[in-house]
């Protein structure tokens, strides 16, 4: 990796509306951490969106199917490997580790309060928050931070880019999840704020470790040593 900032998955001017979001994300999940900590029931909002989600026909059942395999483990493996193929042709190792990082640690940090909130599902499943959801929200969050970070769009396309994205994914794997009957909707909004919260973080931290490290001196060998 660079320290150059030309290299950077979190370019400069971006902080400070991302962290903003990652903040106000972050708080949405507690929230709904604490409202429905220890739960096994919908919520009023559950039943009023579920209730349209799981009225899909089969083909839109088969739909739900499709998208819910971006979330399992072959088709996540699949996204990631093509995307950090992408970033490693381009020559951008960092923005590879990225892409790589950013949807795993926010599948980290679902699988990691899950069991501190207690929500279950059907047969005792724990359900908050969604990985699914958190998984594919934070997947095309860090391909759209790369691609409005490459392009440079200036004004509001940037954040526009990025939000948009972000909440594409997440609506679509909410979605099918609901329809499904894997998860709640509140369920899924909570993942989708996890990944939120996770990605710019976890963009920021390797901007900063990598920036460290390339601005490391390099030791110069001692005159008996060749």
């Amino acid at each position: 990796m660079t320290g150059e900032r030309g290299s950077a998955v979190l370019p400069a001017g971006r902080h400070v509306w991302l962290g903003l979001v990652a903040a106000l994300a972050a708080l949405v999940v507690v929230a709904l951490a604490c409202l429905y900590a220890d739960g096994s029931r919908p919520g009023a909002l559950d039943r009023r969106i579920g209730a349209a989600a799981e009225d899909a026909g089969p083909a839109w059942r088969d739909v739900a199917l499709g998208v819910d395999f971006l979330g399992e483990p072959g088709g996540a493996a699949l996204l990631v490997a093509a995307a950090a193929a992408g970033a490693l042709v381009l020559r951008r190792p960092r923005a590879a580790v990225f892409v790589v990082l950013g949807p795993a640690l926010a599948v980290l940090v679902t699988k990691l309060l899950k069991p501190l909130v207690g929500r279950t599902i059907h047969d005792g499943s724990l359900s908050f928050p969604s990985g699914h959801t958190a998984f594919l929200t934070a997947f095309a969050l860090a391909v759209a931070l790369l691609a409005a970070g490459r392009t440079g769009p200036g004004g509001t396309a940037g954040p526009a880019l990025v939000l948009g994205a972000a909440t594409a994914a997440g609506a679509a794997m909410g979605w099918a999840q609901v329809a499904l009957g894997a998860h709640y909707p509140t369920d899924a909004l909570g993942g989708w704020c996890t990944a939120l919260a996770v990605t710019p973080a976890t963009a920021w931290l390797l901007d900063r470790t990598a920036d460290r490290l390339g601005r490391r001196p390099v030791e110069a060998p001692s005159p008996g040593r060749r």
